[in-house]
């Protein structure tokens, strides 16, 4: 059931721009109402929520699934197998990995198709705050209204409203999301 301030989702393929700026790659994109997406930018094969805003310089590939409500700044790379939930935050810079090994070629020197690797999926749930510079590994977590420091690397699993930093990323003593607000 829908909120008084949600609205039914309502999409359709991009074939045009969400607003006025150039310089854009929006090819099969799944689009909300009301989306910014900045000049300068790759999107093709996704799906971005309402009242989403995609700053300059970012790539979202195929079968990447961005939220409602969501900031996705500058400069950041959300590849397949990444789902950002409801109002997420995610800092300038940001990179998701999603092969725990990548290779170029095949053991017998072929280059590498999608039948010669794994997609690890990740999970960025409702709120979450990633701040810039942070890398996130394939296969994690992000718990709800979490917040991953600038310049984090994400190893493993956030919980929901824990504060994470350094490389590798682990819990700040003390500090809960809530204190951040």
């Amino acid at each position: 059931m829908l909120s008084s301030m949600e609205s039914p989702r309502t999409s359709a393929m991009a074939s045009e721009p969400a607003n006025e700026a150039g310089h854009r790659l929006l090819v099969d994109v799944v689009l909300g109402e009301n989306v910014i997406v900045a000049p300068f930018t790759n999107l093709y094969g996704c799906e971005i929520g309402d009242d989403t805003r995609i700053g300059p310089f970012v790539e979202i590939q195929r079968g990447a699934h961005i939220g409602r409500r969501c900031k996705v700044q500058s400069h950041t790379f959300v590849c397949e197998g990444v789902t950002l939930e409801d109002e997420v935050f995610v800092g300038h810079g940001v990179m998701f990995v999603n092969d725990k090994y990548p290779r170029a070629t095949t053991e017998g020197g072929a280059l590498q198709t999608g039948d010669d690797w794994t997609l690890l999926e990740t999970v960025v749930e409702r709120g979450a705050s990633l701040g810039s510079g942070a890398v996130l590994l394939g296969g994690v977590r992000i718990g709800a209204w979490a917040i991953v420091g600038a310049g984090a690397v994400v190893t493993k699993d956030v919980r929901a409203g824990a504060v994470v930093a350094g490389s590798p990323a682990r819990p700040l003593p003390g500090a809960t999301a809530e204190s951040h607000v």
